[in-house]
């Protein structure tokens, strides 16, 4: 039992199973949205599912794909992925395990989800080669991510409404922006490694405007969903809430570098939160 729990630990390690905050209320933000309210049981269970899935393939491939950078990185190379703890195959298993999962609820979800489920893994893997050869590798993880609303539009509704894509091309941006903050600890080992970034390539200084330019696209796409879907007060005050904290974010990074953890975890794991809450609070209560 205690080799099990081990084993549960690493994989959880592996993908860093708590990041899962940064995709969950905005799929479940779009459903709330799609349904007018409370979208089901059924659908939430489903909706959690897929989502933790879809992230546990895309960690694991990540994973599985980086070990030859990860073992040199000193700030990765204590992942479970290259310090013996998980093998190659027990990674590549686990992902495959996963992808299948993924694929398996959307078929559940309905016939629109089924579909889409196999190019949205196409994406979500592809992201793990791009820092070969594009530092555009930040746009691509927003994608990925930013695909989840219009997964949570669809489950609810069977097609995409205006407002989901708004929804989402806001996440895009807000998730390129913080990873590009993330990033800024990578810098050297990129360069070093001919692994391609903004940071790597444009410097902290730029890579810093860049990122506040994304945040900023954020909060107009945010405003424009709101608008879309005819949210009222809650929702608005879910957006000028949104940008308070990534302006709280770009603080913390420009005072300190060393609070790139702290921003990127504690900060953006707030505003997700607070941010379905208050489209809870504009659809179900108000």
């Amino acid at each position: 039992m205690q080799r099990i729990a081990k084993r549960l630990r690493d994989f959880n390690e592996l993908v860093m199973f708590q990041h899962t905050v940064f995709s969950l209320p905005f799929i479940f933000t779009a459903m709330i949205v799609a349904a007018g309210g409370w979208f089901g049981f059924k659908l939430l269970v489903l909706g959690a599912f897929a989502a933790i899935s879809a992230r546990n393939a895309a960690m694991g491939f990540n994973r599985y794909v980086d070990r030859k950078f990860d073992k040199h990185n000193p700030r990765t190379a204590g992942r479970p992925s290259v310090d013996g703890r998980l093998d190659g195959a027990s990674i590549f298993i686990f992902t495959a395990v996963n992808a299948v999962v993924f694929i398996a609820v959307a078929y559940f979800i309905n016939e629109l989800a089924f579909y889409l489920s196999v190019p949205v893994l196409v994406v979500l893997l592809s992201y793990s080669y791009f820092k070969r050869f594009s530092s555009m590798a930040h746009i691509v993880l927003g994608i990925s991510l930013g695909m989840a609303p219009i997964a949570g539009a669809i489950a609810v509704l069977g097609y995409m409404p205006l407002w989901s894509f708004w929804l989402s091309i806001g996440v895009v941006f807000w998730v390129a922006g913080f990873d590009l903050l993330y990033s800024l600890q990578d810098m050297d080992f990129d360069r070093t490694n001919n692994l391609h970034s903004i940071p790597s390539r444009y410097g902290s200084s730029a890579t810093m405007k860049i990122s506040a330019s994304f945040h900023i696209l954020s909060v107009l796409f945010w405003s424009l969903f709101v608008f879309e879907a005819g949210l009222g007060y809650p929702a608005i005050m879910a957006v000028v809430f949104s940008g308070a904290m990534l302006t709280y974010e770009h603080y913390l990074v420009r005072k300190d570098f060393t609070q790139i953890d702290r921003a990127f975890f504690t900060v953006n794991g707030y505003l997700g939160f607070v941010f379905i809450g208050l489209i809870i609070l504009d659809k179900v209560i108000v």
